[in-house]
C-alpha cells in the first residue's frame, strides 16, 4: 500500500502536527463568517447524540453517532407543526450515474455530500451556496465493468478538520475540510480485482475503518484500518479464509478453514464487507456484518451442508489488533443471499430487568437479533417480518432452515424477498418510544440455480415456468393485503411489532428521528414524509420528483433546524461523461425546514413501460443469463 501526499512535504508535516487550538485559528481565518468551529475529534465523536454532546446541531458522522442510532436531540420541528414544512433550497449535485444514497454531514454550517463517481461537495448550510467541490476523476470506463452492483457510494467521515472519503475505484482520500484540497490518499483495493468502495467510513480510535464491495464477484471480504491524520494502513482483517495450501493470517481463519471445503477460495469465497458497521470505544471494539458466500449456491462451492465462516455474520474486532473477539452468523451455509452487511446498532437495554450493552441488526433473512456486544452472547431474536426460509432459531440462535428452503433448477418461492426484509436503507432508533424504525420488504422472491456454473456468475437463475411455493411454517407478522413495502416500529426488548404503515422499503431512502416525536422517512419512489414515532401518523408527506433516493439527515444552523437528502436520475448508469455536465433531470440536495417556500424542481419523466428500453439509471438492463439480479447496490 502506498499513501500519496500533495503540496510541499514541510508544510504537510506541519499541517499534521499542528495543536488543536492553532488548527482551530487557521480555519477561522479562512473562514471569518463563522464562528470559531469545535474541533471533531474522537471525544466529540463519541459523545455525539448524548447528554453533554458538544455540537448538539450537528451530524457528523454517517449513523449520527458512533452506536449508529440515527437520533438527534433537535425538536423545533415536532409533531405540533411539521405540517409546515417546506423546501428551503434544493441543489444539483451532478450529472447522476446511478441511485444517490450518500448520508450528508454537517459541521460548522457547512453541508458535505457525496456522490455517485465520488464527487464530494461543501454547501453553505443555511443557503446551498457552494463552497467546493472535489472530483476524483475516476476513469469511468475501465471501473464501471468492474462494479459489482451499482455505482453508488454511501457518505463520508469527518475529523481533525479533514473530511474522508471512499472512492468507488479503491483509493481512501482525506480532504481539508475547510477548502477541499486533499491531504493525503491510500488505496483500499483495486477494481482489477473486482473490488469497489460504496460503504461510509467511519472513525474509530484516531482509525479510519473501510471494507471493500464485490460480492457478487469472485472476491474475497475484507475491511481495514487506516491512521486518520496519515493514511497508513493499520490492519487488514478478511472475512473468509484464502487458499488453505498458504498459512492461514491469524487463529479466526485457522478456524474458518474448517467451514469450507473443495476449491471454494477459487471463487472468492464472499464476505464483503460494504454497510453496517458499530464502535464502542469502552470495550474498544469494532463491529461489522459481512456479505453473502460466493457463490450463491451451495453446490458451487466445493462442499454442501458447512457454515461458511464468517459470511452472513456479525464480527467484533480489536481496534488496537485487528485481531477476531467474536462472532455471530445469522444465516449459516447461506443460499439466499442473506447478507449480514445490514445497520449495526449499539443500544443499552433493559432486558428482564438488567441493563445490557447489546448490538442489534435487522437482518435482510428477515430475523431482528439482540446480542451482546462484549461476549456476543446471543440474547433474542425473532422474525420481523413474514418469513418462511426458517421456521424459528434454536436456543442459540442459529436459524432452523426450511428443508423446502434449499433448491435447483426448478425455481421457488419463499419469503422474505431476496433483496432482503432490510437492506441497506437505513433504520433508527428512538429513546422516548424505545422502538427502532425499519424501512421494510414484504414480498417473496424467486430463487433456482444453473446447472452449472458460468464464469463470473452467481450461479442464480430465474429458473423456467412457475416457481413452487415452499411449504412449512409461516413465521413472523402477518402482511397487510396488497402491501409490497413498508416503515415499521419495532419493540427490540420485547420483540414484536408496534406499528407499520404502508411505504417504504429496504432499498432506498431512509430513516432518522429525533426528540420531536419525529421520524423522518424519505423513500425509494421520491417522497419525503414525517411521521409521529409514537403512533406511525404521517403528518407531512411530499413527492419531490426524484427517484434512487438517499437517506435524511437533520441539522440546526443559526438557530433554526433544517432536514437534508439527496434524489437521483440524471443520466443513465451506465452513460460516461464529466461529473459536472449539464443534464436533464439532474440529481438533488433537497433541504427542509419550517415554512420553507423554494419551488420543488419540474418532475422527472414517468418510468418507461415494461419492455421499453432503459431510460435512466432506476431501469437498469436485464442480467445476463446466470447472473444475479441487482438486487441492491452493494
Amino acid at each position: 500500500m502506498r499513501t500519496f501526499r500533495w503540496g510541499n512535504a514541510a508544510l504537510a508535516a506541519g499541517i499534521l502536527t499542528l495543536s488543536a487550538g492553532t488548527w482551530l485559528r487557521a480555519q477561522q481565518a479562512a473562514k471569518p463568517a463563522n464562528p470559531t468551529p469545535v474541533n471533531v475529534d474522537g471525544k466529540v465523536l463519541r459523545t455525539a447524540a448524548a447528554a453533554n454532546d458538544a455540537l448538539p446541531g450537528s451530524w457528523l458522522s454517517y449513523g449520527r453517532n458512533q452506536n449508529e442510532t440515527r437520533y438527534s436531540t433537535l425538536k423545533q420541528i415536532n409533531d405540533t407543526n411539521a405540517k409546515r414544512l417546506g423546501l428551503a433550497w434544493s441543489y444539483v449535485v451532478g450529472a447522476g450515474g446511478g441511485n444517490q444514497e450518500g448520508t450528508p454531514l454537517m459541521w460548522n454550517n457547512t453541508l458535505y455530500g457525496i456522490t455517485t463517481w465520488s464527487v464530494v461537495y461543501a454547501l453553505d448550510a443555511r443557503s446551498g451556496k457552494e463552497l467546493w467541490r472535489w472530483d476524483p476523476e475516476i476513469n469511468q470506463t475501465a471501473v464501471r465493468p468492474k462494479i459489482c452492483c451499482g455505482i453508488v457510494n454511501r457518505g463520508l467521515a469527518i475529523y481533525n478538520g479533514m473530511i474522508i472519503a471512499a472512492v468507488n475505484d479503491g483509493r481512501l482520500q482525506a480532504l481539508d475540510a475547510i477548502t477541499g484540497k486533499p491531504v493525503w490518499e491510500s488505496r483500499v483495493a483495486y477494481p482489477q480485482d473486482l473490488y469497489t468502495l460504496t460503504m461510509a467510513p467511519r472513525i474509530a480510535g484516531g482509525k479510519v475503518i473501510i471494507g471493500a464491495s464485490g460480492g457478487d464477484k469472485p472476491t474475497r471480504g475484507f475491511f481495514a484500518a487506516f491512521d486518520a491524520a496519515t493514511g497508513h494502513k493499520a490492519w487488514t482483517f478478511y472475512t473468509v479464509p484464502g487458499n488453505p495450501e498458504l498459512p492461514p493470517e491469524n487463529d479466526a481463519m485457522k478456524a474458518a478453514l474448517k467451514t469450507w471445503g473443495g476449491d471454494f477460495w477459487t471463487k472468492g469465497g464472499g464476505g464483503a464487507v460494504w454497510d453496517g458497521f458499530a464502535y464502542d470505544p469502552d470495550a474498544n471494539l469494532v463491529y461489522v456484518g459481512t456479505g453473502n458466500a460466493e457463490p450463491w449456491v451451495q453446490k458451487f462451492r466445493g462442499a454442501q451442508g458447512v457454515d461458511n465462516l464468517y459470511t452472513c455474520s456479525i464480527l467484533a474486532v480489536d481496534l488496537t489488533t485487528g485481531l477476531l473477539k467474536w462472532h455471530f452468523q445469522t444465516t449459516p451455509n447461506d443460499n439466499w443471499d442473506f447478507d449480514s452487511v445490514q445497520q449495526l446498532m449499539l443500544l443499552d437495554l433493559n432486558i428482564k430487568g438488567k441493563q445490557r450493552k447489546v448490538i442489534t441488526q435487522a437482518s435482510k433473512n428477515g430475523f431482528f437479533w439482540v446480542l451482546d456486544r462484549i461476549t456476543g452472547e446471543f440474547i433474542s431474536g425473532a422474525p420481523y417480518v413474514k418469513t418462511n426460509w426458517a421456521s424459528g432459531l434454536d436456543a442459540k440462535g442459529r436459524p432452523i432452515v426450511n428443508p423446502e428452503a434449499y433448491y435447483d433448477l426448478d425455481p421457488i418461492s419463499l419469503f422474505p424477498t431476496g433483496g432482503g426484509a432490510h437492506n441497506w436503507s437505513p433504520m433508527s432508533y428512538n429513546p422516548a418510544t424505545g422502538y427502532v424504525y425499519i424501512p421494510v420488504f414484504l414480498q417473496p422472491f424467486t430463487y433456482a440455480a444453473t446447472k452449472e456454473l458460468a464464469p463470473g456468475s452467481t450461479g442464480y437463475a430465474f429458473g423456467a415456468g412457475t416457481p413452487k411455493p415452499i411449504g412449512g411454517p409461516v413465521i413472523g407478522p402477518p402482511t397487510a393485503e396488497g402491501m409490497r413495502a413498508a416503515l415499521q416500529a419495532w419493540d427490540p426488548v420485547n420483540q414484536k411489532l408496534a406499528w407499520r404503515i404502508d411505504g417504504g422499503g429496504g432499498i432506498g431512502g431512509g430513516t432518522a428521528t429525533t426528540a420531536g416525536n419525529l421520524v423522518f422517512q424519505v423513500i425509494n419512489d421520491g417522497r419525503f414524509r414525517a411521521v409521529t414515532a409514537d403512533k406511525g401518523e404521517i403528518l407531512y408527506e411530499i413527492q419531490t420528483g426524484r427517484t434512487g433516493m438517499a437517506p435524511p439527515i437533520t441539522y440546526e444552523a443559526d438557530g433554526k433546524q433544517y432536514v437534508a437528502f439527496q434524489g437521483g436520475l440524471g443520466r443513465p448508469a451506465t452513460t460516461v461523461g464529466p461529473n459536472d455536465a449539464k443534464i436533464d433531470n439532474p440529481p438533488m440536495m433537497f433541504v427542509f425546514a419550517l415554512d420553507g417556500k423554494a419551488e420543488l424542481p419540474k418532475p422527472a419523466p414517468p418510468p418507461a413501460p415494461p419492455g421499453a428500453p432503459p431510460q435512466n439509471n432506476n431501469n437498469p438492463p436485464p442480467a445476463a443469463p446466470g447472473a444475479a439480479p441487482e438486487l441492491q447496490q452493494r
